[in-house]
């Protein structure tokens, strides 16, 4: 892949544009072997450049989560957004995080590798962040569903929610192990299919 052309990059685009290289490179090998080296060298520019605009290795994946929980979430709300029924609204957010995913291979391996990490880190808190954010959206529309008998009266919403993000997760790890990403587009609706009876109000 070429490698970014930021030489000459305003502060603002220089720092996306080493977020962009850090999950273009996290869908290429370990996101926790990505060195400062390789992501100034991908960027076209030398360490110390780098480090004008970022402290530490650690601040900058933290602001690649930073921009992955902004882009995931903006683009939940606008895919739930005016959406009547609810199921049809949990839906769209599966599919739209499962589009996300599909775009942009390496998140998934970045936060896969900060939850495996026991020490508190700022990319770490900054997973767990967005994990607690996604909740908070997921909740009111399991909420909504059993309101309007869309859902079983006596799902426990936290244990919905945690199985939604869990059911991602299994369709990520199955196309990490498959090596293609595509499969997680191929296998999503299936899955989400055995979820929908899962949480669905029994008619």
């Amino acid at each position: 892949m070429a490698r970014t052309r930021s030489r000459h990059l305003p502060a603002d685009e220089r720092r996306a544009a080493t977020v962009a290289a850090v999950i273009t490179l996290a869908a290429e090998q370990n996101p926790g072997a990505i060195t400062t080296a390789a992501i100034a060298e991908r960027m076209g520019l030398t360490q110390g450049a780098l480090f004008r605009h970022f402290q530490t290795k650690e601040t900058i994946l933290q602001a690649a989560m930073a921009w992955v929980t902004e882009r995931l979430l903006a683009r939940v709300d606008e895919a739930t957004r005016g959406v009547a029924s609810p199921l049809e609204a949990i839906e769209a957010a599966f599919m739209t995080h499962v589009e996300f995913v599909s775009e942009h291979p390496g998140v998934p391996r970045m936060i896969f590798g900060e939850l495996q990490h026991s020490r508190e880190s700022l990319p770490r808190r900054a997973v767990q962040a967005l994990l607690k954010s996604y909740g908070e959206r997921l909740r009111p529309l399991f909420e909504a569903g059993k309101a309007q008998g869309e859902l079983d009266a006596e799902l426990d919403v936290d244990s919905a929610a945690i199985s939604f993000i869990g059911a991602i997760q299994g369709l990520v790890m199955q196309s990490l192990l498959a090596g293609n990403v595509a499969h997680i587009r191929r296998d999503a609706p299936g899955v989400f299919a055995i979820y929908r009876r899962g949480i669905s109000a029994v008619t």
